[in-house]
């Protein structure tokens, strides 16, 4: 069976959009747009795994249970997908829209089924297998409108391994991840797909004065905030810094003042300042970027997210 080309663009243009995949964390009126870049970026131990699971349940549960209902597919580089934790979070929230009287078309069980046949996981352990399945995935994109959200966890995670094997030429070492992100750009543009993947903090040492020594691994929460200011510089090759509309940082933060104290005390609290841009045309051909922020907490329970 064929399609004329304007078939092929009303089936895409079918595709979900995901702003409202949580308001609490994008500033303005909105999330990401179809074709657009989120990057979760943070220490280790800052909440960003917690915080990509509740991003992925909010895509698959049903819309009866505050879900948008939308395939997934979740690319595991870092090999630590915590099936066990996901389907916790996914009980948690069925069994609330339950209690509340929401009308589920199924047992939670059913429901439970439901939501994971709409993920797909796929693992990759070096970045010329991540380039291979983004080119196997492209049939999936262009045949599934279903599919609206592509996870990657992390996209960070072949940086050191493409960083020796590069040796000392830096677009060797950069060559692997460049065409990475060539190729998701387009996929952004021909399938308006959303990407949201997560990116490890490293310290950099930008100091003019002296050869750089390259990264190294990031100073604890505790250092000083010109450490810190350090951790938060982008440090991925340019065509993926240049892919990224909205960034997350996380971090370890103090709790809001409607949080009562022994709640405090008991949970770990985390920040999480975004930083959206968006291109602005003028009269002139160039066009310029403009940068909205918002900054939201969260800690973590057994049902998963909750913002303060």
């Amino acid at each position: 069976m064929t399609e004329t080309g304007a078939q092929l663009l009303a089936r895409l243009e079918a595709r979900r959009g995901l702003r409202d995949i949580e308001p609490r964390l994008f500033p303005g009126d909105g999330g990401p747009e179809r074709g657009e870049v989120v990057e979760l970026y943070g220490l280790e131990g800052t909440g960003k795994t917690e915080l990509l699971y509740h991003l992925l349940c909010r895509c698959v549960l049903p819309v009866a249970a505050g879900g948008l209902e939308v395939d997934v597919v979740f690319v595991d580089t870092d090999f630590s997908l915590d099936v066990p934790r996901l389907v916790s979070i996914l009980e948690h929230r069925l069994s609330a829209a339950l209690s509340t009287g929401s009308s589920l078309a199924g047992s939670e069980e059913a429901e439970l089924r439901s939501c994971l046949s709409r993920l797909l996981v796929v693992h990759c352990s070096s970045s010329s297998q991540l380039l291979l399945t983004l080119h196997f995935l492209e049939t999936s994109f262009s045949s599934r409108p279903g599919l609206s959200l592509l996870l990657i966890d992390s996209i960070s995670a072949f940086y050191w391994p493409d960083r020796c094997e590069g040796g000392a030429s830096v677009a060797k070492q950069e060559e692997k991840l460049s065409k990475c992100s060539e190729l998701l750009g387009r996929l952004l543009r021909d399938y308006r797909i959303t990407v949201f993947a997560t990116c490890h903090a490293i310290r950099r040492s930008y100091r003019s004065s002296a050869p750089s020594p390259g990264p190294s691994s990031c100073p604890a929460p505790s250092s000083s905030s010109s450490s810190s200011s350090e951790c938060d510089r982008p440090y991925l090759c340019r065509p993926w810094q240049r892919l990224v509309s909205h960034r997350l940082l996380c971090s370890r933060g103090a709790a809001g003042n409607n949080m009562a104290a022994a709640e405090q005390r008991r949970r770990q609290v985390f920040t999480v300042r975004c930083t959206s841009s968006s291109s602005s045309s003028s009269s002139s051909s160039s066009s310029s970027k403009t940068k909205a922020h918002r900054s939201s907490s969260f800690y973590v329970t057994d049902g998963g997210v909750v913002f303060i």
